[in-house]
């Protein structure tokens, strides 16, 4: 009978388990010197190797003629382990066993001696799974159990068991396999079977599996059906992939703000019965990888992709800023968790392709930075050209007026006509315009962004300004508003500075704040409404 790929090369000693080091030379040091603990509590995350190695501590302290602490899987003792003929090693699945029912039969087992083995191995797998009411019955013998037993506990969710469990165990956490380590089996196994596996290929599997060897050989298993020269092209098939150059053409399109591209993305891959679900945990994989590879100067230990990718990655991480990853990623891990409780999965990808592409559709705090950041950068190409405007026309354009009747007389003898053109220079209307042109009032169009950012910034100020409108004197922003709270309020605690640096925020320049009573509309012919306004604008406060 055929058997898959991860149980045919499931480890039969410690030398042979990947990427557990620590954990299987502890083991076999303490099966070397004949010092096994009564309880062992192995957790990690799936397919590392928990069970694995509570089989094989189950041979090696049974085995009749160990080897430097592993079993020899020769005897007859490993054999009949291997084939379940012997007993007196239990392997319980506490998700279908988790009452109390079951414990209080395992308590009584314990006592019996074993049949043919020198200690009973009670491996009780998904522990987490038990009962409130099992643990307690646990608790007594799994402290003081019979010389002839040993209990193995194996979880992957070690938080859910009781303190009191934790402290009567010797705690073992398998970590996640490296994908160097997952790529290296992967690579023996093909030599193995006598198909061909190419680097991309490996790594893609051992990207995939997310630090499980158990998955990476199953998926292994899925790819060699398809073809028995397995490449990065037969995994992407085999796994149901939406393939990394669609993800790097969809991320093109998003970043580019081509709204009509990205969909059309969306579209092909759904017509093709790509998973939603998958194609979205790819885009945030893909947005992680370009974090890493904008933070970290040498990724290549955080990011498992090859040399090609790479590049691509550092292209695409050059032309994309911090903001804006953060908000994808935001916005994708929200578009996850949607999709499983969604009815239409096409349609919550598309949604988030609508917010990705124009950051204004959405609210939240993420899109709000991304924003922000979007003009801080703009700022120095737009700022300039505001600040320099002004020049031109305020001081060349009044000098223009007086040339023509100055330089027809110069045209002749240049030297003498500058002298009476001297006295003539106050006399024209240069100085009178710029004064002018300073006191001029004139609407300040981004004071809606303003308000907007103090949403954030300053609640109670963004409260008192809803509705206001504001006018830009040089570098005086006056604020229109018939609040008489705000006056107060503005003044009070530095918030005058946060209006400061949220209008520098906004807009990159640093204005001056002054206040503009707004005129009333409903202003009503009361004579005392009217004296106390008055003496109010002269700042006299009269209480009434």
């Amino acid at each position: 009978m055929y058997q898959v790929l991860y149980r045919k090369y499931r480890p039969q000693t410690f030398s042979d388990v990947c990427g557990q080091e620590t954990v299987t030379a502890a083991l076999r040091n303490e099966i070397k010197n004949g010092t096994p603990a009564h309880a062992y509590l192995f957790t990690g995350c799936r397919g590392t190797g928990k069970t694995t190695c509570a089989k094989i501590l189950a041979k090696a302290v049974n085995c009749l003629s160990p080897v430097d602490g592993d079993p020899c899987n020769a005897c007859e003792i490993c054999r009949g382990i291997d084939d379940g003929s012997i007993l007196d090693v239990v392997e319980i699945d506490a998700a279908s066993n988790n009452g109390v029912d079951s414990i209080r039969e395992l308590r009584e087992e314990v006592n019996f001696t074993p049949a043919a083995a020198k200690y009973r191995v009670y491996i009780i797998d998904e522990v987490h799974m038990l009962s409130a009411g099992a643990f307690n019955a646990l608790l007594k013998t799994l402290e003081e159990p019979p010389a002839h037993v040993i209990f193995v506990l194996a979880t992957t969710e070690v938080h859910k068991l009781p303190a009191t469990i934790l402290s009567r165990c010797q705690r073992f956490d398998f970590t996640r396999i490296t994908p160097a380590d997952i790529a290296a089996r992967i690579r023996f196994v093909a030599d193995k079977e006598g198909f061909s596996v190419t680097d991309d290929a490996a790594l893609l599997l051992a990207r995939l599996s997310d630090g499980a060897m158990r998955d990476a050989l199953s998926l292994l298993d899925q790819c060699v059906s398809h073809s028995r020269e397995v490449t990065a092209e037969v995994v992407t098939a085999a796994a149901g992939l939406a393939g990394r150059a669609h993800i790097f053409e969809l991320s093109a399109a998003v970043a580019a703000g081509d709204t009509a591209k990205a969909l059309a993305v969306i579209d092909t891959l759904y017509r093709g019965s790509k998973d939603m679900e998958r194609l979205c945990a790819e885009w945030v994989e893909h947005c992680r990888d370009i974090m890493i590879v904008k933070t970290v100067k040498d990724p290549t230990a955080l990011v498992v992709v090859s040399a090609e990718e790479l590049e691509q990655l550092r292209a695409a991480a050059a032309a994309t800023d911090m903001a804006t990853v953060l908000h994808h990623l935001a916005v994708l891990q929200e578009t996850l968790d949607r999709l499983r409780g969604g009815v239409s999965r096409r349609v919550e990808m598309e949604m988030a392709v609508l917010r990705l592409c124009r950051p204004e559709l959405s609210d939240d705090l993420a899109a709000l930075t991304r924003r922000v950041a979007a003009l801080e950068n703009n700022r120095p190409m737009s700022a300039p050209t505001q600040a320099s405007a002004p020049a031109p026309t305020q001081e060349p354009a009044p000098m223009q007026e007086p040339a023509p009747t100055q330089e027809s007389a110069p045209a002749q003898e240049p030297a003498p006509a500058p002298a009476p053109a001297a006295p003539a220079a106050p006399a024209a209307p240069a100085a009178p315009v710029a004064p002018a042109a300073e006191n001029a009032e004139v609407p300040f169009s981004s004071w809606g962004e303003v308000v907007e950012a103090l949403e954030t910034a300053c609640p109670p100020l963004c409260g008192v300004l809803v509705g206001s409108t504001a006018l830009l004197r040089g570098d005086i922003v006056l604020v229109c508003t018939d609040n008489d709270t705000f006056r107060a309020l503005v003044t009070r605690d530095g918030n005058k500075q946060i209006l400061v640096n949220t209008i520098k925020q906004v807009t990159g320049n640093t204005y001056r704040i002054g206040i503009k009573k707004k005129p009333s509309a409903d202003t009503p012919n009361d004579p005392l409404t009217a004296f106390i306004r008055q003496n109010r604008e002269r700042g006299v406060d009269i209480q009434t």
